[in-house]
């Protein structure tokens, strides 16, 4: 398989990650890491749509339209209102065969424009070349301008919006590492001219206004990101070192086997963050392994920092808890503090909404059910309409309408839930407490609805009668309709 050149997204995508040893190799030797991820079952989506890059190449196209005389305005506006304004640029043709003619053409170019100050210089497109770990990289910024003091501007033309004078701090942070690498490239140009020009660290980035097609500027200052482009740049150049640190016989073609392929990419090892999500093919790939390692780099770079020498989730879990860890280690003093925090959160939050306490017998309950306990009975006291409450001191259930049934021919109720409860004729005489009879269970109520007597439940017996109707099983007493009379 052919080696894939290096571009300049690629390249900001190493200095958005540096320590990345596996993109820097599979990078440095050329790997197409779209059909890598593709092979290792998990495909890429990282890339711009077709309707990006359409409605790109038409805002492109507006900025630079009349030879570029809105993107010079832009320029003078944001980076050189000190100079003359541009009434008329130059526009050099840059044609040429090949990246290799293309670069030299546009190396010829800048010295031209730079050998004649006082003019606007507009290079759309140019091509310049970057040395990469010992083989030349390619790029092609959207526009190089050169000002009429000599100095030497890169343009960023891109379809995100600003909105109220801001964009996305994402995107424009991959604008300026991308900027970043051109800038590079171009002091690399301007080191083979005596005297060397100046290339200016602020770059012009240009967007959408608002919703509309109309372009505006903003100067980013690129510095920061120069330098960690140029070190990691220098990191490239001793590839070797991580290569020989490899198995004798590794390599990632797309071709290989899964289990093989998968092999060999996991002996180089990865540094995943969530960023590499919007910058690398691999992304997917690296996230799920560090997930199953339980890495605590995939919760983020911030993340990761805070919590110093903590490697893993079950590292830091185990810290936190006391089981593990060095307790004068600011990270896991500060683990443990929040372990305890949260346990007393939940304890007071419990306390308040969880339970509640039965004054009368001291027995606690939890509020959200809806049954109370007395006396170690479990019952539900609400009572129905029209019924006559029992003693103070007994808790008794109240069977649901849905769970009484009414025998039309005798009057009797009976609780579905339960055995079958017998309500006593009027004038009957109920049994003894050794008695063989149907009874309820506790949490019982039967209704005469011929006579309107209630029967409450004492002692395991449940008989309702009439008037003059007595009650045994432990306690006597006659039912009447007006009201419960009986002693224990």
């Amino acid at each position: 398989m052919a080696a894939k050149a290096l571009d300049a997204r690629a390249l900001a995508a190493l200095a958005a990650n540096p320590g990345c040893r596996r993109r820097a190799i599979l990078d440095g030797a050329g790997v197409d890491k779209a059909s890598l991820a593709g092979a290792l079952g998990s495909p890429s989506v990282f890339g711009q749509s077709q309707f990006a890059f359409t409605r790109g190449n038409a805002f492109e196209a507006r900025v630079k339209a009349d030879g570029g005389a809105e993107l010079l305005r832009l320029v003078h506006e944001k980076l050189d209102r000190g100079a003359e304004p541009p009434a008329g640029a130059q526009v050099p043709d840059l044609s040429a065969t090949g990246p290799e003619g293309r670069a030299a053409r546009t190396s010829l170019a800048l010295r031209e424009a730079t050998g004649s100050p006082g003019t606007w210089t507009l290079l759309d497109h140019p091509m310049l070349a970057l040395d990469v770990a010992g083989s030349p990289a390619f790029l092609e910024p959207d526009a190089v301008v050169v000002h009429p003091d000599g100095g030497w501007t890169v343009v960023e033309i891109k379809s995100f919006p600003m909105l109220d004078g801001s964009a996305d701090p994402a995107k424009v942070g991959a604008a300026a590492r991308q900027a970043a690498v051109y800038v590079l490239a171009l002091e690399r140009v301007a080191a083979r001219l005596d005297p060397a020009p100046r290339v200016r660290h602020r770059v012009l980035l240009v967007c959408p206004k608002d919703f509309s097609n109309l372009p505006t500027a903003s100067a980013v200052d690129v510095r920061k990101q120069r330098a960690v482009t140029e070190r990691q740049l220098a990191r490239l150049t001793r590839i070797e070192e991580i290569a020989d640190a490899l198995p004798e016989g590794v390599c990632f073609s797309p071709e290989l086997p899964a289990e093989e392929l998968t092999a060999a990419v996991e002996a180089v090892p990865a540094t995943y963050a969530p960023e590499c999500l919007s910058a690398c093919e691999l992304a997917f790939h690296c996230r799920a392994r560090s997930r199953e390692d339980g890495a605590v780099t995939s919760l983020g770079r911030p993340v990761r920092a805070e919590l110093g020498g903590l490697a893993t989730v079950e590292d830091v879990l185990a810290a936190a808890h006391g089981e593990a860890g060095d307790p004068n280690d600011p990270a896991v003093a500060a683990l443990r503090r929040a372990a305890r925090l949260r346990t007393e959160a939940l304890t007071t939050a419990s306390s308040r909404t969880g339970r509640t306490t039965n004054t009368g017998t001291g027995t606690a309950t939890d509020a959200g059910l809806s049954t109370a306990t007395d006396a170690g009975v479990s019952a539900a006291t609400a009572a129905e309409p029209g019924e006559t409450t029992t003693d103070a001191g007994i808790s008794r259930a109240t069977p649901t309408r849905a769970n009484r049934t009414t025998n039309a021919g005798t009057g009797e109720t009976t609780d579905t839930r339960t055995s079958t409860a017998t309500a006593a004729e009027p004038g009957e005489t109920s049994a003894d407490a050794g008695a063989s009879r149907p009874t309820r269970t506790e949490a019982s109520r039967a209704t005469d609805t011929s006579t309107g007597g209630a029967t409450d439940v004492w002692g395991g017996a449940a008989t309702a009668g009439g008037p003059g109707g007595t009650i045994g099983a432990g306690r006597s007493g006659s039912v009447g309709g007006s009201g419960v009379s009986g002693c224990r």
